[in-house]
């Protein structure tokens, strides 16, 4: 039996595309989703973009029929533009005001009867796909099956790569890999493992000894690191997570990092360290760029006085504090004198990095999980030659409005690059900004 579909105004801002998502089901779009999605075309942002992208398609598809009385899609679908069933009247005793979210619920609600009158087993079902949560929650009030748009997901539920794995392994093993300084992956499992991939080797007997490797670029065996991360422009690694991330922080050959965890876990600390060691100290980059996205990104950061440097401190303090505890600035105006006087650091909004081409630089994009997959596309896409970027953030602590852990740019990234070698990923698991920081992660 075939399905009808309605979509609400969030699934096409989020995927002009999702319209192909439904297989060869019926695809209703109500009219005030049209007046909703047209509101939004100004805008400068990544909704803006896919608000004109779905009015382009929807142009497009005119060609092949009326709307209003539903055309074929390339799956076997059909799209239709619904005007006749915007009656209110059975919805006005539970949900008296008419706003769109309850216009939108009432296209569903009216064919969902329509179908129901019809012969025995003639019906269809309808189904209403909304990422407003509470936008199902009435739906499923007014007995209205409902679901959340998935198909933008790059991964399930907390299956995102932690860019590590525990294994268990004989002493023998143990003994051989700190003997010959590597050991081949057959030795260990019949599993294959990702380039770049950590493996902590525990002793099986349960005694305390164990082992720290990263699996070569090949995936064939597994070596020690070779980055000596004992101290770090004064930071020391304080758990074996951040010793990972220091190994690919500051290894020339990984042009491209990711980095995950919680708030306190040291994403920015570590970065920043690993930058200026590697800019200011070995002269392996030019320049140190450091950015992140202003909510909404590409959006113009206002009317704020001042200069566009007074205009973004306050967006970019987070960036500034860690800097202040890098260069032991405790002075006001302290650490803006030492930046202006080195010249090779940058700190800039996202909003500014669009167009350029970026060679010879050490990148660092902080709260990368705000990015959806065209930004961060857009971002990588300006990584020059000899440059490295790293991209950190915590999917947990998103402020874009149509997006969520496993369907954003950061998380994209990590999944997409994990099979590849000039990429490596590592999620830090234990807050060290202080114990009151890390309680409140766990428990907040």
């Amino acid at each position: 039996m075939k399905k009808i579909y309605v979509l609400d105004t969030n699934v096409l801002l989020q995927d002009p595309n999702s319209i192909y998502a439904f297989e060869d089901n019926e695809v209703v779009i109500p009219a005030v989703v049209l007046e909703e999605v047209d509101s939004k075309k100004r805008y400068m942002d990544e909704i803006g973009r896919n608000a004109r992208q779905f009015s382009k398609m929807m142009d497009s598809l005119r060609g092949k029929g009326k709307l209003h009385e539903g055309v074929m899609l390339e799956n076997g679908g059909v799209l239709r533009v619904e005007l006749n069933h915007r009656s209110f009247e059975k919805m006005k005793t539970l949900f008296a005001d008419m706003t769109n979210d309850n216009r939108i619920i009432a296209v569903a609600l009216n064919l969902m009867l329509e179908e129901q009158e019809k012969e025995l087993g003639a019906g269809n079902e309808v189904i209403l796909v909304s990422k407003d949560a509470l936008v199902r929650v009435k739906a499923d009030a007014l007995g209205i099956p409902a679901e959340d748009f998935l198909n933008d997901r790059v991964v399930e539920f907390n299956n995102v790569y932690p860019g590590y794995v525990e294994i268990y392994v004989d002493t023998e093993i143990l003994n051989r890999f700190y003997a010959n300084q590597e050991i081949a992956i057959s030795e260990l499992t019949k599993h294959p493992f990702y380039p770049h991939q950590f493996i902590i080797m525990k002793n099986a007997l349960g005694s305390s000894s164990s082992a720290l490797g990263k699996v070569e670029p090949d995936g064939k065996k597994v070596k020690p690191f070779i980055m000596d991360s004992e101290q770090v422009w004064g930071i020391k690694a304080r758990n074996v997570q951040q010793k990972m991330a220091f190994e690919l922080l500051l290894r020339e050959d990984i042009p491209l990092v990711t980095l995950i965890g919680k708030a306190g876990t040291g994403k920015t600390l570590l970065s920043l360290a690993a930058g200026l060691l590697q800019t200011e100290d070995l002269g392996i980059y030019n320049k140190l760029l450091v950015a992140r996205p202003i909510i909404p990104v590409g959006k113009d950061i206002g009317y704020l006085p001042g200069e566009k440097e007074e205009k973004l401190r306050p967006w970019m303090q987070p960036i500034y504090d860690n800097l202040e505890y890098l260069f032991n600035a405790k002075k006001p105006g302290e650490l803006e004198q030492i930046l202006a006087g080195m010249g090779s650091i940058q700190v800039e909004a996202l909003t500014y990095i669009r167009g350029r081409s970026i060679p010879d630089q050490f990148i660092i994009i902080d709260e990368a999980q705000n990015l959806t997959k065209h930004e961060v596309k857009t971002i990588l896409t300006r990584v020059g030659e000899r440059s490295k970027i790293v991209l950190m953030g915590d999917p947990n602590q998103i402020d874009h409005p149509y997006l969520d852990e496993y369907n954003n740019g950061l998380t994209y990234v990590v999944e997409k690059f994990k099979d590849q070698t000039i990429s490596a990923h590592v999620k830090l698991e234990k807050g060290e900004r202080s114990g009151l920081a890390q309680l409140a992660a766990d428990l907040l």
